[in-house]
């Protein structure tokens, strides 16, 4: 993992990428318990954010030029499945806000617990339900952030779903 998020930083340092930060699964595992997961999710700013159409082109064949090859939806990068997910609005927000921390000496960014509830919430997948759990349970979650994020981003009557589905009310 060390090596891919070198790897990925160098993206931004060459300006294929404005910003990123990790999110999905692993994002989630630097505020819970571990869990199993294999593959790694960077929400990624791209350099142009004005096209309606992004065009992720010039990041893959930078990694391609460097040995690195798709398998399936991932491109594999130092035998790490990772999968490039371009910030919509509140991915774009989740990455600007993300936490800044290092991973074996390597800086990075992870998504914080909100936003990451606010993504699996919108994705709304039986997996993510559970690692929206798993956050709740686990994390310190800032409730007074986590109900500005999920009003700006229409995603209140999910959350209200989501809890009456937990809690049977």
């Amino acid at each position: 993992m060390k090596n891919t998020i070198e790897v990925i930083n160098e993206l931004k340092k060459e300006k294929l990428i404005k910003d990123y930060a990790v999110g999905g699964a692993i994002g989630a595992l630097k505020w819970v318990e571990l869990f199993f997961t294999s593959n790694l999710d960077i929400f990624i700013i791209p350099v142009k954010e004005t096209e309606k159409l992004i065009n992720l082109s010039p990041i893959y064949e930078y990694l391609k030029k460097k040995g690195y090859y798709w398998k399936g939806q991932w491109i594999i990068i130092e035998e790490v499945p990772v999968y490039f997910i371009p910030a919509d609005a509140l991915g774009k927000e989740a990455v600007e806000n993300a936490e800044e921390t290092e991973y074996e000496g390597i800086k990075t960014k992870v998504i914080t617990p909100e936003y990451l509830i606010a993504l699996f919430l919108k994705a709304g997948r039986d997996k993510d339900v559970r690692k929206t759990e798993m956050l709740l349970e686990q994390a310190k979650v800032d409730t007074g952030k986590l109900d500005k994020i999920l009003e700006e981003y229409g995603l209140t009557s999910k959350f209200v779903k989501f809890k009456k589905r937990r809690h049977g009310r």
